[in-house]
Formats: C-alpha cells, structure tokens, sequence
C-alpha cells in the first residue's frame, strides 16, 4: 500500500509528525487505494492548527475558513500543465462542524481533538477512513475505520456516517455527491441512505447551482451517467434540478419509439459513444423539447420543431446551472442540428457543404455521434445504417483540399517576379499542373524546383496546360475517393 503513496505525501506526513503532531491520509484518496485506483489528489488530517501547519511549511497557503492549508509540493500529481512550478497536498486541522443554517456551510468551524471525531462529520463510510504511515518500516501503514468503510467498499455499497438524515440536513449537496459516487464508483446505495435521499431531496434546492454543476458533470463524465440521472429521478432529486428532463417521464412516443421521452434521452446518454461532456449533454437533452411539442396520441403522434425549441430550453437550463459559454454554444449548436437530414439518394456534396459550413467541420463528428447514440437510444440495434456512413464518406470527401495551389512554395506573383510571366489565365494554369504534380510527388514541392519546372512548362500553350492539369487532377481525385469509399464500407 505504501508503496503507491506518492513520495511527496509521505514527505508531507512525516514533517508534521516529525513535529510532534499526529497526520493521517484521509478521505478519498484512502477509498481510491482501497479500491484499486489511483487518487486524483490527496488530502490530510491532523491535530495541528493552521497557524502550526503554516510555521511546519512556510510556503503553504491558507485562504479559508475551514482548517485547510495548502502545502505546495514538487508537482507528481497526473492532471494539471507540464510547466507547473508546484501541486498542493491540502492539509486540515481535525474538525467538528456545527449547524448548517443555510443547508450549505456549517455557521461554524470547531477543531477537534481527535481523528475519530473528524472522521465522523464526515459524509459516507467509504470516505471515513484514514491511513497512517509508519515510517519505521516501508510497507508498515495502519488503516483507521471506525464505521465500517472497508466493508462497505468491498460490498459496493454507499452508506452515510451515523444518522443519513442529519448529514443530509449539515450539507445538502451530499445528495449529489452520494449519487455522484454511484455513477462513478458503481456502488449501490444502501437501504437507509436512500430513503434518506428520497425524503430531503428537496434540500438540494439550498445548494448553489454552480455547486450542482460541478457533481452533475461528474455524473455525466462516468462511466456510468444514464445510472447516474436515473437515480436523480428516482430519489426524486431530478425535478428540482433538471425538471425540463423530468418532464418526459412517462410521456409515450409514437410508431418509431419503444421508450418513452425520458427514457428515451436515458438511453440516448447510455449508448453515446463520445467521451465528450458536450456530445453527452446533448445525447440526454436532444428531445427536451418533446413534451411541449408533442401533438395527438399514439403512434402517429408528432414533435414538429422539438430540435429548435428543444435548443433554446438548453440554452436556458445549462445557464441556470452556471455551465460556460463554450460548452453552452457548442451542446446548443448539437440539440439544434440533431434532425439534419441525410439521403444518398436525395443529399449531395453540396448539401454536405453546407452542414459542414452550418455547423463547423470540428462539429460534425461529435453531430454524427449525437445523431449514433439517438439511434440506439431508440432501441435500434444497428448504430450506423448505409446513410450514415455514405455521410461520413462524403464529409472527408469534400473537406480534403487535395486540388488547393495554397499548397505550394510558390505562387502567381513568384512566377511574375522571378520568370517575368505576363499576367494572365495562363499562370492559373501552371499553377493548376505543378499542383496536380505535387500531389504525385510532395518533394517537387520546394521554391526551387517549381520555378524550374514552371520555366519549362511556360513553353506549352494554354490549352494544353488546362489539359495537362485536368487529366493529373482528376486521376488523384478518383484515387483518394476509392481509398475514402473503402474506408466507410460505401459504394
């Protein structure tokens, strides 16, 4: 175990008790080597009052009012800029917390005295361990689990600290974060601990949207988000979060849907097959607009315009959650588009000029995706169909730029300048032959050489370049479209 200890946190523990100071590896981290995984960050717990942290690291920082100083250390951690000049360990006095007036923060921050007294604010029982390093031998270490962690990570299960409803009501965003460690962790949460969630799941309304965005994205970027929502709504914390989603449930479809409208978007997330925070929100929110536009009953029922309204309702639901502009523009921009429509038949590669042009040549793959995992989400057991791979064939047909002179060293005012050429259509027309054998040979394509080789074709008339080029051109074009035709499985 000790051995997966960074060594700067190791350094970091045996300077305070080097001091004569007690200092544990709490929290997450201990849970993470529990579990196999490799901590994110590191935090530790200690007897010793700020005041005492800060004079054992004079180069740490103590911004805060509760008992948390941040010790900078050389940089070892995975995440973060390679140029960093240091990472920070964060170090916090052992505490007990006092009354949450606001359901957000305690009114007060008392020290304790004891590690088993900060561990038992603490939220569930697979974060309420602690570990301490024995320095007398290297693999010497001491786990302390008053609450029954250790068992509880081995069963999988998310528990709270002593009474669930109390530590609900001391920070409500407990809420999310058990149902956070549910999505990232695949654990279950016990018995107790849910009703808990279901019964104070309206505290959550107490808790600053930016704080709820943070956990929500952590939901979305697991490898578990649909488990993740789905929770959500059946602890019934969704409808005070996200009510715009909570509005499709139970909401039948018509002829083309077996799920229902939020069943549907929850199976849209599950099967999205991008990493991306964007194309994911976008996979869960793409019919959000479903339930106000749908007309009629049954399987000819219809949502005309559910894609633009669908895009202004995201608009304003990711800016009441705090999201950036970024990834506002970019979801919005999917939820939008994500009805394109597509026929080889009837779709040119004007037409997918203009998609691409629409939305950004960066956008379309992350569109196709949406428009995948809206597939599957559906309950359509082939993700891409004939079209949709005709589609991508065309979208890198058309963006190769393989018949653009801007590839070359030179240009027409080189050719003025240095061959003395009258301007003219015929420069065009050189230009247009040492592209075409360019792309034949990229190490023709040098100042040198082409000026060389201009010379020599200014000897040709004008219709005998346009010939020259077409001929070397069109042979390059229908090599690189059966090598793209290959590549999509497309005739």
């Amino acid at each position: 175990m000790k051995s997966k200890i960074p060594l700067q946190v190791i350094e970091v523990l045996e300077k305070i008790e080097k001091e004569g100071y007690e200092a544990y590896i709490v929290g997450g981290c201990v849970r993470d080597l529990l579990c196999q995984k490799k901590p994110k960050d590191w935090d530790c717990a200690t007897n010793a009052i700020p005041a005492q942290i800060v004079e054992i690291f004079p180069d740490s920082f103590y911004e805060n009012e509760f008992g948390t100083v941040g010790v900078k250390v050389e940089p070892f951690l995975q995440e973060g800029s390679l140029n960093r000049e240091h990472d920070v360990i964060e170090v916090t006095t052992y505490r007990i917390e006092s009354a949450y007036s606001d359901l957000r923060r305690p009114d007060e921050v008392k020290f304790a005295k004891t590690l088993a007294e900060d561990l038992g604010r603490r939220d569930f029982t697979i974060n309420a361990i602690a570990l301490k390093i024995e320095s007398e031998n290297e693999e010497e270490y001491e786990i302390v689990d008053l609450f029954g962690g250790q068992e509880d990570i081995k069963s999988s299960i998310i528990r709270a600290v002593g009474d669930a409803d109390e530590r609900f009501n001391e920070d409500a965003l407990r809420i999310m974060r058990a149902i956070r460690f549910h999505a990232q962790l695949d654990f279950q949460i016990e018995e107790k601990t849910f009703q808990a969630l279901k019964k104070n799941a309206a505290l959550i309304s107490h808790v600053a949207n930016e704080r709820i965005k943070d956990e929500l994205v952590k939901i979305i970027l697991s490898d578990n988000p649909a488990d993740g929502i789905d929770m959500l709504q059946k602890t019934g914390v969704l409808k005070f979060i996200l009510p715009e989603l909570e509005n499709g449930v139970g909401v039948a479809q018509n002829k083309h849907h077996i799920y229902t409208i939020y069943q549907h978007c929850l199976m849209s997330l599950k099967k999205c097959p991008s990493k991306k925070l964007e194309v994911r929100l976008a996979s869960l929110f793409h019919d959000i607009a479903k339930p106000q536009t749908k007309r009629g009953e049954g399987l000819n029922s219809t949502f005309y315009n559910h894609d633009h309204l669908g895009a202004r309702i995201v608009e304003k639901m990711l800016r009441r959650l705090k999201f950036s502009n970024e990834v506002i523009d970019k979801v919005v921009l999917l939820v939008d588009n994500h009805m394109f429509y597509y026929n080889p038949e009837e779709v040119g590669e004007a037409s997918v000029r203009k998609l691409i042009k629409k939305v950004g040549l960066g956008k379309v793959k992350d569109l196709i995706d949406l428009r995948i995992a809206d597939r599957l989400g559906s309950g359509t057991p082939k993700a891409k169909p004939y079209k949709l791979r005709h589609l991508e064939y065309l979208i890198e047909k058309v963006s190769k730029d393989a018949v653009s002179v801007k590839m070359l060293k030179i240009d027409g005012n080189d050719l003025m300048q240095d061959l003395k050429l009258a301007p003219g259509p015929k420069i065009g027309a050189i230009l247009d032959v040492l592209l075409a054998e360019v792309i034949e040979d990229t190490e023709k394509n040098s100042k040198e050489s082409l000026l060389i080789r201009a010379k020599q074709l200014d000897g040709e008339d004008l219709p005998k370049l346009r010939q020259m080029a077409k001929e070397k051109i069109e042979e390059k074009k229908e090599e690189d479209d059966q090598e793209i035709k290959g590549k999509y499985w497309v005739k």
